[in-house]
């Protein structure tokens, strides 16, 4: 059975017909063609599929699509403004904060939706707020210093 759900989407008002049971990982990534959203574990472990639901990070492979009823839902794509990135886009560039690139989207939202809650968060803040991200480049030392930077007020 479907679901109609009104919701905003990267700034816009997005109405959908989702099938009930239908992830919004799968609906982000196949009805919107929003790929930055990536499918990793599918059962909520690897933070691969991170997006901010009314500004807090959300395994969106564990949310049914119409959950988002009358809620903002950021992806990867909508973190910039225009040309400029988000300082945690930014900071992962500075610091080579990035391998495969295949964690960067859901590390950075998970890193905004952090620095949103704990602005001035600690080293330990973040090695914590991260944990339910996994990186398999190894790039966790680079990550955490991107974070960091912005956390002390040290992104251009």
């Amino acid at each position: 059975m479907k679901k109609r759900v009104k919701f905003t989407l990267n700034g816009k008002p997005v109405k959908l017909e989702a099938d009930s049971g239908q992830s919004l990982l799968w609906f982000l990534r196949e009805e919107m063609g929003l790929t930055g959203t990536k499918y990793g574990c599918g059962v909520g472990l690897c933070g691969a599929c991170t997006v901010l639901v009314d500004g807090l990070a959300q395994q969106s492979c564990m949310l049914d699509a119409g959950s988002v009823a009358n809620k903002k839902v950021t992806t990867i794509e909508g973190l910039a403004e225009g040309d400029k990135l988000h300082p945690v886009q930014q900071a992962f560039v500075e610091n080579d904060a990035l391998q495969c690139g295949y964690c960067t989207p859901g590390m950075i939202l998970s890193a905004v939706s952090l620095l949103t809650e704990n602005p001035k968060a600690s080293e330990a803040d973040i090695k914590d707020g991260l944990d339910d991200n996994l990186c398999r480049c190894g790039a966790h030392k680079r990550i955490v210093q991107a974070v960091h930077s912005v956390s002390r007020g040290e992104e251009s």
